[in-house]
């Protein structure tokens, strides 16, 4: 996973901060959603499960069929979040946070030869 996503990115510290507090995350007493938070943490979540195999029967043959999968993902995590949480998204926030997500998905695809890694681990 650190190849993809060092313990020192946004995503990896956001699914550890997400993963560590949901409760406190997700409590009524917050506020507001936040939603970048929630991205950064459903992009590597994402990746987690794709390298875990988790859900996986249709393995991905080509860079856009692997986004789809990631981006599949990542909306599963945003869903739960979502469902989880005890505060409201602010107008546009769902398309905000998958955008983001998407984003974060597509630049660990596009460095270096991540597509290919990605490819070969599930043959």
């Amino acid at each position: 996973m650190d190849k993809f996503l060092a313990p020192h990115t946004p995503e990896a510290v956001a699914h550890s901060h997400v993963s560590q507090n949901s409760w406190d995350i997700h409590s009524h007493h917050l506020d507001f959603f936040d939603e970048s938070l929630v991205a950064c943490s459903a992009s590597y979540h994402a990746f987690d499960c794709y390298l875990s195999g988790a859900d996986l029967f249709i393995l991905p043959r080509t860079r856009s069929e692997l986004e789809s999968v990631l981006r599949r993902y990542s909306y599963d995590s945003i869903h739960n979040a979502i469902s989880r949480s005890r505060s409201t998204l602010q107008p546009g926030g769902y398309s905000r946070v998958c955008h983001h997500a998407e984003a974060s998905i597509r630049n660990v695809l596009n460095t270096g030869d991540n597509v290919a890694t990605l490819l070969s681990i599930t043959k």
